[in-house]
């Protein structure tokens, strides 16, 4: 494959098609024989298959009706980042519950330090951490810092994310440059900075907050769903990598779908002006940082809230576009309206 260095670089080489691709594929022997190797082999596979997949259902089919024990984590320590305040906070405490020790990363130190104090309290060890997390430089400075006084990371919990009501064709270009940066790329510098800590000790859990607006698209937050949208598929990619390296049973990463909130004043007072407040299903910070603490304990791959939800999203993409469109109509009473501007100061919590 090219380098990315070299991409525009070095002239384009077309791949072969036709008779010599057929050929590649052959390896020059005939093309009725491969055909036939061809077919039978996949009825091999089918078979193989039926009879591997039947131990994998029953485990499932036992899994609806019986809760898996949850793993202890008291004594590890947790990253959390936006842990200051909302659910990132909430985080923090439900975590300490069990018995981690926190490391509290965030912009506003203000309430970071009354976060830490908190969790002092609860009698866990916790620190509070100033770093930028959408610039890799400093998430690699901050794990030394970590390190240094807390010890390695255990559970990483990237929660850090901002939510700007805006349009494709809002904004200045760094504006959407920064939300990407912070709601996705952010995820890439934190899990490359600890993963491999992680695999030396063949232990840890990595979690990503995302949300439900990874399974529902809406005009006026395009960055936003972007994001979100991003970050779901890279989630289930690095799952899967994990899995092919051999490392699925000692890593573990879940992925939360949280909905409307009340952990911003500016989000109520938007759905106020959109006058969906009463409309709209609104969940406390509290119940959904339980939820995403229990996805820990029992490692669980996705978290929704309400768990119903994890059912309904996942049919959703396959509705055709004007059956969505009429739905949200209907429950929004009104299309959604430019509600700009951007805010003056990106919050990370």
């Amino acid at each position: 494959m090219e380098r990315i260095s070299d991409i525009g670089a070095t002239p384009y080489e077309p791949a072969p098609r036709g008779e010599s691709l057929r050929k590649l594929r052959n390896g020059g022997r005939s093309s009725g024989l491969e055909s036939l190797k061809f077919a039978l082999s996949i009825v091999l596979d089918c078979l193989t298959f039926v009879v591997l997949v039947i131990p994998i259902l029953v485990r499932y089919a036992v899994g609806l009706f019986v809760s898996p024990q949850k793993k202890k984590i008291a004594g590890q320590l947790a990253l959390v980042t936006g842990g200051a305040n909302g659910l990132g906070r909430e985080i923090c405490l439900q975590l300490a519950k069990e018995g981690c020790h926190i490391a509290v990363n965030d912009l506003d130190a203000t309430n970071g330090a009354k976060t830490v104090d908190d969790l002092k309290k609860m009698g866990v060890k916790a620190k509070f951490f100033k770093a930028d997390i959408s610039n890799y430089d400093a998430v690699q400075g901050l794990r030394k810092e970590i390190e240094s006084s807390l010890g390695p990371v255990d559970i990483l919990v990237n929660n850090a994310g901002v939510l700007p009501l805006m349009s494709l064709r809002e904004g200045k270009p760094e504006d959407i440059q920064k939300v990407l940066e912070i709601n996705l790329l952010s995820h890439f510098w934190t899990i490359r900075t600890f993963i491999d800590g992680m695999i030396e000790r063949r232990m840890g859990h990595i979690v990503a907050v995302a949300s439900v607006a990874s399974y529902l698209p809406q005009g006026r937050m395009i960055s936003y769903v972007a994001s979100k949208y991003g970050l779901r598929g890279m989630m289930e990619a690095f799952s899967d990598e994990l899995y092919y390296e051999g490392l699925s049973d000692q890593i573990k990463t879940t992925i939360t779908f949280p909905f409307f909130m009340p952990t911003r004043k500016e989000l109520i007072d938007m759905l106020c002006k959109l006058k969906i407040i009463a409309r709209v299903p609104i969940f406390a910070p509290e119940k959904m940082a339980r939820r995403t603490v229990n996805g820990i304990l029992c490692n669980s791959r996705q978290v929704f809230l309400p768990k119903i939800f994890g059912f309904g999203l996942k049919e959703y993409e396959f509705i055709p576009n004007d059956v969505k469109r009429l739905g949200r109509k209907l429950v929004f009473q009104s299309d959604i309206p430019r509600l700009m501007p951007l805010p003056s100061q990106f919050n990370m919590g």
